[in-house]
């Protein structure tokens, strides 16, 4: 057993699932670290007396992963190599009183909107005068900020209106002091998230305030890249792309879920557009916002999802040439109304769809980054691994996107910087290149 101290025990924060969990977990470590706790952040091999694991809880592969990261600390905690074991996160949220049951070893759960309460049974104090303050776990020159939190939206496959609650936006003013703050500290590219973008403004402000909030915040002086991600299609604000088209530092890069083509799927998602609205909007983005990279997430596998739908998906993702685009399959979630359908969908068949579209994607993906080769980009280094420099175009978001790889060994770069690169080569997922 460890020996009694007065000082603050050092903890350990592991951060599960999304870039919305990330910023969760920065606030979570700037408050504790204003309360004079020593913090560190998914460390294989830290040896902090408390751990606290801020779950996902979306689909079933990360459920079962929070379930078995809890797992392995109730494990160490039995050995005594851990003295306080807190989870929190929307696996909490969803699923606390059953899991209560059966990891007794678990000392405290939390919700995702439970913060105040959680810091209090480490007898730590919310700080509210911390308005954008963050231990940052992502590189220095980049930050994720949410610019919202919940969602109104009913798709029928997603479960997370019921762990993050009804769509709240965070005022423009609020958004604003968090990146001046963040500049100050040299952030140089900022990634606007929320479960639902383009929804930004209509709670508080009773219309949608998407386009001033960019407007706003790429006034201020040292604002790099801005970056949007997870637009809605249905009812999309198209007065933004004005703005992205004229700003310089608002990157040319959209994500927008789309999650399939075929109208009776779409409807039985619930998504509240069809096939011709869809295509008619990345005409509209396309044309207004001319070079601009798409990204966007399918679903395969929904409940009903036969052969000539699938079908009509590859052929759609054929014709559009998506920039970016990433796949699920479907996870039969309880609470959601899809729910209540038949998972008629066999595992081996949504795996095959999806390998499939993905297939497919990555014959676009070369074929474009091909096209690149003898072009110059501007590029935002990231890191330094083996023996390359690692960055990024405006293009590209970090961790899911493609990278730009520069020789180190002839090469000298500063991570963190912007630099002209000349593309040399390139791969499916990845371009080569040179610096002017």
């Amino acid at each position: 057993m460890r020996t009694k101290t007065l000082r603050k025990p050092r903890v350990h924060v592991v951060t599960l699932g999304c870039s919305k969990n990330t910023v969760d977990s920065e606030i979570m470590m700037g408050q504790l670290r204003a309360n004079n706790y020593e913090v560190a952040h998914d460390n294989d091999n830290d040896d902090s007396p408390v751990v606290i694991i801020n779950t996902c809880g979306f689909i079933d592969t990360a459920k079962q992963e929070s379930i078995n990261t809890i797992l392995e600390f109730s494990e160490h905690k039995r050995e005594g190599k851990i003295d306080k074991l807190i989870v929190t996160g929307c696996l909490s949220q969803r699923y606390r009183d059953e899991l209560k049951e059966e990891m007794k070893e678990v000392d405290n759960w939390f919700g995702t909107s439970e913060l105040p309460r959680l810091l209090k049974t480490l007898k730590a104090d919310y700080k509210h005068e911390l308005v954008g303050e963050r231990l940052l776990t992502t590189p220095a020159h980049y930050a994720y900020v949410k610019i919202s939190e919940g969602c109104n939206r009913t798709c029928s496959f997603c479960a997370i209106p019921l762990m993050r609650g009804a769509h709240v936006s965070k005022p423009i003013e609020m958004i604003e002091e968090e990146i001046r703050n963040l500049v100050k500290r040299g952030v140089k590219e900022f990634l606007l998230i929320a479960q639902e973008l383009t929804y930004y403004g209509l709670d508080i402000y009773k219309e949608r305030k998407l386009k001033e909030l960019l407007l706003r915040i790429s006034d201020i002086e040292g604002v790099e890249w801005i970056r949007l991600h997870y637009a809605y299609p249905n009812k999309f604000p198209t007065e933004i792309l004005e703005v992205m088209r004229n700003r310089k530092n608002i990157c040319k890069y959209l994500d927008i879920p789309f999650q399939h083509i075929s109208d009776p799927i779409l409807k039985a998602m619930k998504r509240q557009t069809d096939k011709n609205e869809i295509t008619q909007l990345i005409k509209t983005i396309r044309a207004e916002v001319p070079g601009i990279a798409l990204r966007t997430t399918i679903l395969v596998g929904f409940p009903g999802e036969k052969k000539e739908h699938f079908d009509e998906l590859v052929d759609f993702v054929k014709e559009i040439e998506f920039d970016r685009l990433g796949v699920f399959t479907y996870s039969h979630e309880e609470g959601t109304t899809g729910f209540e359908l038949k998972d008629d969908v066999s595992t081996v068949t949504k795996k095959k769809r999806a390998q499939q579209l993905m297939d497919v994607q990555q014959e676009i993906s070369r074929r474009k980054n091909e096209n690149k080769i003898g072009n110059t980009y501007r590029v935002l280094i990231d890191r330094k691994e083996g023996d390359y420099f690692v960055g990024r175009t405006e293009s590209d978001s970090p961790e899911i996107d493609n990278e730009v790889l520069i020789n180190a060994t002839d090469t000298y770069l500063r991570v963190g910087d912007f630099t002209d690169i000349k593309i040399t080569d390139a791969e499916e997922f990845d371009l080569f290149g040179e610096m002017i």
